[in-house]
């Protein structure tokens, strides 16, 4: 508790922000992928794409109609979006800045220069020929400043705070994916009478980098409830609900440890574990899938604030 709430804020927020960059060029991706094996108009998917990102009434506030040229660009490169790649990055610098005694030299450059490589990658709207490179490149800068992060900085509350930062802001984008998704993973097709689509279970995995991870687990012949399962409950995939879940427990842990007193937002998170984290995938779908996934955003959101409560963020 002896970091000063300030300094806490801004290491919190630069890596959130770097992880919505890192995530929003995901999302991208995937709507690109979906729009290239549609055969009919592929808009609604980008609709669907807004909506994940949590931009869509924004959006519609600035532009009359969906489409995939305005979508791509309001979510890489629009500065009114405080969302969009280039206000993510942005921020993320800026946030870095303003705490840059607490972090390694390494770590600062990698930042500044992937705030400086998306400015340059992101003057001009990106051509649909440049964009899988462009969003190539920001991913990697990301990942980059997380390599840095893990490979140079002290195990202390400085990085309790940049990962506390990196897992709610995790957990809140694929809780956001399924929920924007949920009718594709419903257990009963007939209910919805609606026939489901490979290719939505696909760009699902695809969007949160699963695919890999879940096909080595189940092969080729898994469906909606296993992808379910995989994401919310497996607590061996990185960007799985309980897997995030658990960093922040342990990061909370950590942080609380010497002082000798459990705080609100150590307890909350073991209360969202004990209650929405510990069942089986079969009592998520009979709560209902939808039902479950605003429920953990309205716990992730309510974490985010106690943290702040927690920690004096505004002092």
């Amino acid at each position: 508790m002896a970091m000063l709430g300030k300094t806490a804020n801004g290491l919190f927020w630069m890596f959130r922000y770097l992880e919505r960059a890192e995530n929003t060029a995901r999302l991208i991706e995937t709507g690109q992928r979906i729009a290239l094996t549609r055969l009919g108009d592929a808009d609604d998917e980008w609709k669907s794409i807004l909506q994940s990102a949590g931009a869509y009434e924004a959006f519609k506030e600035e532009y009359d109609d969906v489409n995939k040229d305005d979508v791509i660009d309001y979510l890489l490169r629009s500065k009114t979006n405080g969302s969009s790649v280039l206000s993510c990055m942005n921020s993320a610098r800026h946030n870095a800045r303003l705490v840059r005694t607490a972090l390694t030299g390494e770590v600062w450059e990698a930042t500044n220069a992937a705030y400086m490589a998306a400015r340059e990658l992101l003057a001009r709207k990106v051509s649909e020929r440049d964009l899988p490179k462009v969003l190539g490149a920001i991913r990697q800068r990301a990942a980059l400043v997380r390599g840095m992060t893990h490979g140079t900085m002290m195990r202390n509350e400085i990085y309790d705070f940049a990962r506390i930062g990196t897992f709610l802001e995790r957990a809140d984008n694929t809780a956001r994916i399924l929920d924007v998704k949920y009718y594709v993973l419903l257990p009963s097709v007939s209910a919805v009478g609606t026939s489901l689509d490979n290719v939505q279970w696909e760009t699902i995995l695809r969007s949160v980098s699963a695919r890999g991870g879940f096909r080595m687990e189940y092969g080729g012949g898994a469906g909606p409830q296993e992808i379910a399962d995989f994401l919310v409950l497996d607590r061996r995939m990185p960007r799985s609900l309980a897997f995030c879940t658990r960093k922040l427990r342990e990061n909370l842990t950590h942080l609380g440890s010497g002082t000798g007193q459990s705080l609100p937002s150590q307890k909350l998170v073991s209360h969202m574990e004990r209650m929405y984290l510990s069942h089986d995938i079969e009592a998520v779908f009979d709560y209902g899938l939808h039902e479950f996934i605003q429920k953990m955003l309205g716990q992730f959101r309510e974490l985010a604030q106690q943290i702040e409560i927690d920690y004096r963020f505004y002092e």
